[in-house]
């Protein structure tokens, strides 16, 4: 199942398919005794995609079975061990994708010529991803990190290695001991092409940074410059060779404070934004000021969801689940809506936007 997504990616899933391009969506839960639930839950809605594919009159039979093997493909690589808050298949003539969110998202099966990507783009700007480098003598480590959970990302050409060498004792001794090991030529190249593979997947997928390793080695970095220069450095040595549960222990105290004082910070400029006129708070407003393009700054409290349905296509109200027009996913479609106009979206602590009622917007005019 798929977690990371880049800009690339997402580029690649908004791409035209064959009709019919088939979204599934599905909540789903961690631990039991939900998951058995979840698994019949999950049968039942790509059940429900094959009656509406068999429906469809615009579907060949040739096309209507290749796109229901893709399904039950998809479904045969569901493992619900691994199972967050939502599941998203897509399958189209030739294709299909399995994608674990740690969001929510409404049951629904979507027939289109694209997928429905709006859910994997909320979930993701929840997320916060970042970068972490675990940087040693002899090896590289790249890892994905989010909110809770940190993972070894396979690629760019990580992780980067380089044979050891047996140091001369009597050199070492004359020049001093272990820390002279960063002070060789060959691992400050190696270094600086850690360095420079970094900076291509940042081109890529622009996100925080952080490197780890020996004091030695990020004052090395430092002098090489690039992007590890610039990233944050957290003395740490032994993670290049560690599992993921030592990198988040060593991680998370740092990310959980910046998520504090990012919500802070968030707050700070809500209240000015307040004071001079340029606020919008709750869905209804947000998602009129979204469509304008006039949203900057959006914050939305973590698990704040709302089901709603147009009236008039002007004003939102609130609506049921399963009620007939409803939107179950209005709160991600603000929140694709203000990223694809440039805005900062940031989640926030559940009931920090209270007298909000769980949305605002600072807005650019």
């Amino acid at each position: 199942m798929e977690h990371a997504l880049s800009p690339t990616t997402l580029t690649e899933l908004r791409r035209p398919r064959p009709y019919p391009a088939v979204s599934v969506l599905t909540p789903t839960h961690r631990r039991e005794p939900y998951r058995a639930q979840d698994q019949v839950r999950l049968r039942n809605v790509v059940a429900e995609a094959k009656k509406q594919l068999e429906a469809d009159p615009s579907v060949t039979r040739e096309r209507r079975t290749d796109v229901e093997r893709q399904l039950d493909q998809a479904l045969a690589e569901v493992d619900l061990t691994y199972a967050e808050d939502g599941l998203v298949i897509f399958a189209a003539p030739g294709e299909h994708q399995v994608w674990s969110l740690a969001r929510t998202v409404p049951e629904r099966v979507v027939l289109s010529d694209t997928f429905l990507t709006r859910n994997l783009v909320s979930a993701q700007a929840a997320e916060r991803p970042y970068w972490v480098l675990s940087v040693s003598a002899d090896r590289v480590t790249l890892w994905n990190g989010s909110l809770d959970r940190i993972t070894e990302a396979r690629l760019g050409g990580f992780p980067l290695t380089r044979r050891a060498e047996n140091f001369d004792a009597e050199r070492r001794e004359q020049i001093g001991d272990t820390p002279s090991t960063f002070r060789d030529e060959d691992i400050r190249h190696f270094l600086k092409d850690a360095d420079s593979a970094m900076s291509t997947i940042l081109r890529r997928d622009p996100r925080p940074l952080y490197v780890t390793g020996e004091q030695a080695a990020l004052s090395l970095l430092t002098e090489i410059g690039g992007s590890t220069k610039i990233a944050v450095h957290v003395p740490h040595g032994g993670l290049a060779h560690g599992t993921h549960d030592a990198v988040w222990q060593a991680i998370e105290p740092r990310i959980t404070a910046e998520a504090r004082e990012s919500a802070g910070a968030v707050m700070r400029e809500l209240g000015n934004a307040q004071g001079r006129k340029a606020f919008a708070a709750g869905v209804d407003e947000v998602w009129r000021s979204a469509r304008e393009g006039r949203v900057r700054l959006l914050a939305v409290e973590e698990n704040y969801r709302a089901t709603v349905r147009g009236e008039g296509g002007d004003h939102l109200i609130p609506a049921a689940s399963g009620d007939l027009d409803a939107r179950e996913d209005i709160v991600d479609e603000i929140v694709e809506q203000c990223l694809e106009t440039g805005a900062e979206v940031r989640f926030v602590p559940d009931g920090t936007l209270s007298e909000a009622r769980g949305i605002a917007g600072v807005l650019r005019y």
